[in-house]
C-alpha cells in the first residue's frame, strides 16, 4: 500500500506548509474588536497549550481504542460487537461533515467580506462538496482496481495441460480429479473475496485519514491563530471530544484493513497529531493571521466544503450502505436495531458538540 500512501502524506504535508502562507493575506473586511491586552494574551495561549495536550491525548486514545480492540474477541470485525460500534462512528462521521464541517464551509464562501462576484452568485460550497464527494468515489474505485489487477498478477497460473491431460485418465481418475479442481475453485472464489474486502477497507480508512485530516488542520490553525480567551476557552472541550470520536470512527476502519504494525503507527500518529501540530502552526501565524481575509475564507471554504463531501460519501456509501446491507446485518432484527440506536447516538453527540465547536 506504500504507492497509495505516498501522496496521501505528501497532499497533507503540503497542506501544512502551504496554509499559513494562503491564509496570511491583508485585511480585506473589518475583523471583531477582540481584548489584546497582555493578559488576555496570556490567557488565551495558556488555553492553546492545554488544548494541544487535552486534544493530542484524546485523538490517540479514540483511534487507538478500536486497533486494540482487535485482541478482545468480542471487538473483532466479525463480531455483533463491532457491527454496532461501527454504526457509532458512522453517525459521528456523518454529522462531523453535516453539522461542523459543511455549515463552516458557507458560513466561509457566503461571507460579506467576500467580493459580490462570484461568491454570492454561485453556491460553490454546495458545488466543491459535490465535486469532492464524486472524487472520493473516483478514488475508491480505481485504487480498489489497481490493486485487485496487481495482486490478481502475481497469482500462479492453473497448469491448463495437467486438467486435460487427466481426461484421458479412467473414469475414477476423472472424478477424483473433478473434485479436486472444484476444491481449489472454491478455494480460490474465497481467497479473491477475502483479497478484495481487504483492498477495500485499506482503501476507505487511507481517504478518511485524508478528508478528516484536511479539516483537523484548518480546525487547529483557526484555534492557534485566535487570541480571545472567551472564544478559545469553551473550543478545548468540544474539540477534545470531537477528536476522540473522530478517532473511534478512523481507528474502527483501520482495525479492518488488516495494515502491518509500521503502517498502522503512522497512522495514528499522523491522525493524532495533525489538529495539535495545526494549533503550533496557528499560535506561530497569529500576528499576521485574518481569519476574515478574503484568502483565508476562499481557502477555508473551499478546504472545508471538499473534507465535507468526502466524509459525508464514505459515511453513506462506504459505512451505512455497505454494513446495513450485509447480509448478517439483515438477518438479525436485534443486530438491526441496536446499530439503528447507535447511529442516532453518535450522530446526536457530534451535533450537539456543534453547540460549542
Amino acid at each position: 500500500m506504500s504507492e497509495l500512501k505516498k501522496p496521501m502524506f505528501s497532499t497533507l504535508l503540503l497542506c501544512l506548509l502551504y496554509l499559513p502562507l494562503l491564509v496570511s493575506a491583508e485585511c480585506s473586511c473589518e475583523t471583531e474588536l477582540q481584548d489584546n491586552s497582555s493578559n488576555n494574551k496570556s490567557k488565551a495561549l495558556r488555553y492553546k497549550l492545554a488544548a494541544i495536550s487535552s486534544i493530542l491525548i484524546a485523538g490517540a486514545l479514540g483511534i487507538s481504542v478500536p486497533i486494540l480492540g482487535r485482541k478482545i474477541p468480542s471487538f473483532q470485525p466479525k463480531n455483533n460487537i463491532f457491527f454496532i460500534i461501527k454504526a457509532f462512528a458512522a453517525g459521528v462521521i456523518l454529522s462531523t461533515g453535516f453539522v461542523h464541517i459543511l455549515p463552516d464551509a458557507f458560513e466561509s464562501l457566503t461571507s460579506p467580506c467576500l467580493s459580490e462576484r462570484p461568491w454570492a452568485d454561485f453556491p460553490f460550497t454546495g458545488l466543491v462538496a459535490m465535486v469532492s464527494a464524486i472524487g472520493t468515489m473516483m478514488i475508491d474505485s480505481f485504487a480498489t482496481s489497481f490493486y485487485k489487477r496487481s495482486h490478481s498478477s502475481k497469482a500462479l497460473p492453473v497448469n491448463a495441460d495437467e486438467e486435460i491431460g487427466g481426461k484421458h485418465e479412467g473414469n475414477v481418475h476423472v472424478h477424483t480429479h473433478a473434485t479436486h479442481g472444484h476444491a481449489h475453485g472454491t478455494s480460490f472464489a474465497s481467497e479473491d473475496s477475502r483479497l478484495s474486502e481487504l483492498i477495500k477497507h485499506r482503501v476507505i480508512s487511507q481517504v478518511l485519514e485524508l478528508g478528516i485530516v484536511v479539516h483537523s488542520v484548518i480546525i487547529g490553525i483557526s484555534l492557534g491563530a485566535s487570541q480571545s480567551a472567551k472564544t478559545i476557552k469553551p473550543l478545548v472541550a468540544a474539540l477534545t471530544f470531537h477528536q476522540f470520536f473522530e478517532g473511534m470512527g478512523l481507528g474502527g476502519c483501520i482495525s479492518q484493513a488488516n495494515f502491518k504494525s509500521t503502517a498502522i503507527v503512522v497512522m495514528t500518529l499522523f491522525f493524532s497529531l495533525t489538529t495539535p501540530m495545526g494549533i503550533a502552526v496557528g499560535i506561530g501565524i497569529s500576528k499576521i493571521y485574518n481569519e476574515n481575509s478574503s484568502r483565508a475564507l476562499i481557502v477555508e471554504g473551499v478546504f472545508n466544503s471538499a473534507s465535507a463531501g468526502t466524509l459525508i460519501y464514505m459515511a453513506l456509501v462506504d459505512f451505512l450502505a455497505a454494513d446495513f446491507m450485509n447480509p448478517r446485518m439483515q438477518g438479525s432484527l436485534r443486530l438491526q436495531l441496536g446499530s439503528y440506536l447507535l447511529l442516532l447516538l453518535g450522530a446526536g453527540c457530534m451535533s450537539l458538540l456543534a453547540k460549542w465547536a
